[in-house]
């Protein structure tokens, strides 16, 4: 973005510029509306409906859509154009406004609304069992513990494992996996092999 105090061209100058397709004349405009706009609207949208962006993020979004559509603004006379960007602003402003009323009221959760239910895991296994498998789970090698929790509790495909871990295939992440949990199976049931 050039300098806007190197050449103060007058509005109109630059809109017909920007008319016409020179992107340097949008960024002139740019860099000369987008702090008094971002000025103007500092507080105007109230917290409540603001979610990820900020005023100025709302301001630059505002002008981006308008410099689309550049070619549509009829000038009438000093002040215009910065009449019809604030009016574009307050526009915005006034959807966000709308949106964030349609929308439920956020909450702040606290720790004591802790959802107590077992996991998934454990209603798979028990939860009697998932203990077990915790012990069982951290006497297995790290790469083999990985293996697992990639594929069982994290419920990756053998693919998405294969790449997750730096595997050649996904076929060699199948075997991997098979014979991690061959190794758990023979931890869970205190050391002995799996009966055949």
């Amino acid at each position: 973005m050039s300098d806007p105090t190197a050449s103060w061209d007058s509005t109109l100058s630059l809109l017909t510029r920007a008319k016409a397709g020179d992107s340097q004349a949008l960024d002139d405009l740019a860099a000369r509306y987008l702090p008094l706009l971002t000025r103007w609207a500092r507080g105007r949208l109230p917290p409540g409906a603001r979610d990820l962006a900020d005023t100025s993020d709302l301001v630059q979004e505002t002008l981006a859509q308008v410099f689309k559509k550049i070619e549509g603004f009829e000038y009438r006379g000093v002040g215009a154009f910065q009449a019809y960007l604030r009016q574009a602003v307050m526009n915005r402003i006034r959807n966000e406004l709308r949106r964030a009323g349609r929308q439920p009221p956020r909450e702040q959760l606290d720790e004591k609304h802790c959802d107590d239910r077992p996991s998934p895991l454990e209603e798979a296994i028990g939860s009697e069992k998932v203990e077990l498998y915790e012990a069982a789970l951290q006497r297995l090698s790290p790469k083999e513990r990985e293996l697992i929790i990639a594929r069982v509790e994290l419920g990756l495909t053998y693919a998405e494992v294969a790449e997750a871990l730096n595997m050649p295939s996904a076929d060699a992440a199948r075997m991997a996996v098979g014979r991690a949990l061959v190794r758990l199976a023979e931890e869970m049931r205190g050391g002995e092999p799996p009966a055949r």
